[in-house]
């Protein structure tokens, strides 16, 4: 999990130092490439076979999938990688927290908010687009995650992960040949787009599946509230992006309501006679 979590975010890292000569849109397009390379050789999708019932959940997730990297990333070039990854959390958090109706996770929506008027409070060095980025890449997270669960019930194994990953990958394929043609990228570039596909796409996607054979999924859940702070700390020590107090409190918040969501959850289910 440790590993998985690091990976991603460092893969992040990398790719913005590609920045400033192919853009977040030339690096979430390589990684795009990347992602799909990977799920289609695991998934393995018979494309001819869909139906049109398999075909719309796909189409909105390849979509879905384009959207929340191209958002996330960006807003990681305006406003630092440990406050656009905590802004993209919110996504899992809220579906987490819609599922419920108990007073403790009232209370956790309640920090996260908190958090979250903390790290966007209007000040003259405020990136207002870079904020608004950050909540549409955890918007997209969050349907990311609803079309996953229709895609898995209506497609077998990891076809329709491959599948959509395939076709947001033909989706940007004009836009890879576009910035290649405006701004040929270096081989550094090059080289750093495409270690954060594999860093953040193919290695926590196989750290995970392994992870989820030994440990429980609410562990599981219950770890990746740390990925905010791993984001900080990697942005401090890979790109140099220092935050102040107001900033850690704000991401603290958010990874506390969510640690305290399933912990909490975890806890009720394995009490006796539940």
């Amino acid at each position: 999990m440790v590993g998985s979590g690091l990976s991603n975010q460092v893969g992040a890292a990398v790719g913005s130092l590609a920045f400033p000569i192919i853009g977040p849109v030339g690096v979430v397009a390589v990684r795009q490439y990347v992602a799909a390379a990977l799920l289609l050789a695991v998934g393995r999708p018979r494309f001819r076979s869909f139906t049109w019932g398999q075909w719309w959940p796909v189409l909105l997730l390849a979509v879905v999938f384009g959207t929340m990297n191209l958002s996330l990333y960006t807003a990681v070039d305006r406003v630092g990688l440990g406050l656009a990854v905590t802004l993209e959390f919110l996504g899992p958090l809220a579906i987490a927290l819609a599922a419920t109706r108990r007073r403790v996770d009232v209370c956790c929506a309640l920090l996260a908010a908190a958090g979250v008027v903390t790290l966007m409070r209007p000040r003259p060095s405020t990136d207002a687009l870079g904020m608004g980025l950050g909540l549409l890449a955890a918007g997209c997270w969050a349907a990311y995650i609803l079309l996953n669960r229709t895609v898995g019930r209506r497609i077998p194994g990891a076809q329709g992960a491959g599948a959509a990953a395939a076709v947001s990958a033909l989706m940007f394929l004009p836009v890879g040949v576009v910035v290649a043609v405006r701004q040929p990228p270096t081989a550094w570039a090059a080289g750093c787009a495409v270690t954060a596909g594999l860093l953040s796409s193919a290695v926590p996607y196989l750290a995970d599946l392994v992870t989820l054979r030994r440990v429980p999924a609410p562990a599981f859940g219950l770890f990746m509230s740390v990925n905010p702070v791993l984001a900080a700390a990697v942005g401090l020590v890979v790109l140099d992006q220092h935050l102040g107090g107001p900033e850690w409190a704000g991401i603290g918040a958010v990874v506390t309501a969510n640690a305290l969501s399933i912990g909490t959850s975890r806890s009720k289910a394995s009490a006796p006679g539940r």
